[in-house]
């Protein structure tokens, strides 16, 4: 999919996003996949502290409550990290370490864990850093090591990002690891799985022409982008529009509360004299 540089329609009443919530209507199943955070959170220095926009989960549940739309998150974070900040009961579907860790919504969990080499040269990568002095911070993940610069001056980060990717170039080489940017930062990772191969995972289990969006806000979600294509509908969740493969764009949190309350309008299941059907079993 050919990343396009100059920005779509905003909001929900955008020409895509119009066009694909008018198709919810009427729809059996859908598909709702969702990045944590800058999408459904804004940033903060401390991810601990990156609690949804007002009202995201609210919505969340209604959706999920109605029986037709699966919900999934698929994030960066480590599933110890993702759940405790949801606050929610029953817990949605969850692709944690981009995608490596999954949470099904029975509570069952599947993990696919780094090789040896690749273990050995996150230690590696973590023991370089801690001996260097950095400011900012660190964050430990079963599968990555991320480097946080979000709250230092521009310059200073920038400078520190040098740093850090002189530090780990090297340890990815020779574990066999790939080392990647994120807004804010950096994060040194296990290849071979990816946002893209978790939105493809779960196309695969839907019934065929289900309706199906992502929404993310960062380079790491331009692989689920790409995965979905035109069987779905990509959205960038931004404040500001960047060049992405996303054929939608919503700006948090009104715009993305807005695509939210009328996804959950047009998959809601009213009760009128003869009209309407029951919830699928």
């Amino acid at each position: 999919m050919t990343r396009r540089a100059d920005p779509p329609l905003p909001g929900p009443e955008g020409s895509e996003a119009a066009r694909f919530l008018g198709g919810l209507k009427g729809a059996r199943a859908a598909l709702l996949l969702l990045d944590y955070d800058g999408t459904l959170a804004p940033f903060r220095t401390e991810p601990a502290e990156a609690a949804p926009y007002p009202g995201v989960l609210p919505l969340l549940q209604a959706i999920r409550g109605e029986g037709r739309t699966r919900v999934a998150l698929i994030s960066g974070r480590s599933l110890d990290g993702l759940l405790p900040m949801l606050g929610v009961d029953p817990l949605p579907e969850v692709w944690a370490s981009h995608g490596r860790e999954r949470r099904l919504a029975d509570g069952r969990t599947r993990v696919i864990p780094p090789s040896p080499e690749q273990a050995r040269g996150l230690e590696e990568a973590e023991r370089r850093l801690g001996g260097f002095g950095l400011p900012s911070r660190r964050e430990k993940k079963p599968f990555s090591l991320a480097y946080h610069v979000r709250g230092l001056p521009p310059g200073r980060g920038e400078e520190a990002l040098r740093a850090v990717q002189g530090l780990w170039g090297e340890v990815a080489q020779t574990s066999g690891l790939e080392l990647l940017p994120f807004d804010g930062g950096l994060e040194l990772r296990a290849p071979g799985w990816t946002k893209g191969d978790a939105v493809r995972a779960i196309l695969k289990e839907a019934p065929p022409g289900c309706p199906a969006a992502y929404l993310g806000d960062d380079e790491t979600d331009e692989d689920a982008f790409r995965a979905l294509g035109s069987r779905g509908l990509p959205v960038l969740v931004r404040e500001a529009w960047r060049p992405s493969s996303a054929r939608a764009w919503l700006r948090p949190p009104g715009e993305l509360t807005e695509f939210l309350r009328r996804w959950h309008e047009r998959t809601e299941w009213k009760e009128k004299t003869g009209a309407g059907h029951p919830p699928p079993r």
